[in-house]
């Protein structure tokens, strides 16, 4: 299985360069309190947003993986199951157990995936409703970053899941070539600077190959690798770009609902200007996500 089944572009073809957002510690915003009402809730807004997208970066990580057929599988922060979708259609699981903590996502999820080997709760990512060593994969897709405590989820995650296992994840390269949201932050931030303390490239130094090898390195799992995986995110024109953004989940959509409607014409007409559309007025953006994965020695 290669990406190219997948994917019409070719992932080394030219793309837009943008400015890549550089971590310093020392200036870290305390956004703590942005977590607007409603943000994780509505999954029929999350999947334009961010699920289509999901669904891409989860088909080169489950082969990456290699997780053989007829497998038991946990996917933790399941969301509307984007991933859970993506390993019921080419893993040919035993099983699937998806769980979020965000109750709308669960029903979401339990309403689009009806496949009988999947299933759906919601839990706790750092206190999993689970049965030990009950599991023979365990992964994570986009929501490693929004945990409170990564390291403890990841615990959790070891917990679950046989010895000699794989435990792994994969987040978005929010400060590099995550370029939709690259494009959505700096427009965002020139017209309004306090913008910029909510930019995922800044709020989350997970989202980076050492972090997070050394996150899986720090709870015990071994033989831990990163890699990067690329996909193109193509949107069809404008409004399929923008109404996204429209509809309150994540980071990005909440600060475009809550600044008012001037504020928002106006960061609309500059992404407008600064995209690169295409002859047909379609817009090509890379997307890359960094994947990582460990297994479970002995200490599990």
């Amino acid at each position: 299985m290669t990406l190219k089944r997948y994917q019409r572009r070719r992932l080394d073809s030219p793309c837009p360069a943008l400015p890549k957002y550089c971590y310093n510690p020392s200036m870290k915003p305390d956004t703590s309190n942005f977590r607007p009402k409603g943000m994780w809730a509505d999954g029929d807004a999350y999947e334009p947003y961010v699920g289509r997208w999901s669904r891409l970066v989860a088909l080169p990580f489950l082969d990456w993986l290699g997780v053989p057929p007829g497998r038991r599988w946990l996917d933790v922060g399941c969301g509307t199951g984007a991933l859970t979708e993506a390993i019921l259609q080419v893993a040919d699981p035993r099983s699937v157990r998806g769980i979020d903590a965000a109750e709308g996502y669960v029903a979401f999820a339990r309403a689009r995936i009806t496949d009988g080997r999947a299933e759906f709760q919601v839990g706790d990512a750092h206190a999993l409703p689970v049965e030990a060593a009950n599991f023979d994969a365990v992964v994570s897709g986009l929501a490693l970053n929004f945990v409170a405590q990564p390291a403890q989820a990841i615990v959790e995650m070891a917990h679950a899941v046989k010895k000699g296992c794989p435990v792994a994840a994969y987040v978005w390269d929010y400060g590099g070539r995550v370029q939709f949201m690259r494009h959505f932050w700096n427009a965002a931030a020139a017209l309004d600077p306090s913008a910029a303390a909510l930019d995922e490239g800044r709020r989350f130094p997970l989202c980076n190959p050492e972090p997070l090898a050394e996150l899986f390195q720090s709870v015990g799992l071994v033989d831990v690798a990163v890699r990067p995986l690329d996909i193109w995110t193509e949107f069809t024109d404008f409004d399929d770009y923008w109404l996204p953004f429209l509809g309150g989940q994540g980071p990005a959509p909440s600060y475009t609902m809550s600044i008012g409607e001037s504020d928002r014409a106006a960061l609309r007409e500059r992404l407008r200007v600064a995209l690169p559309f295409t002859l047909d007025g379609s817009i090509p953006l890379m997307a890359r996500a960094w994947a990582v994965r460990g297994f479970t020695g002995g200490r599990f």
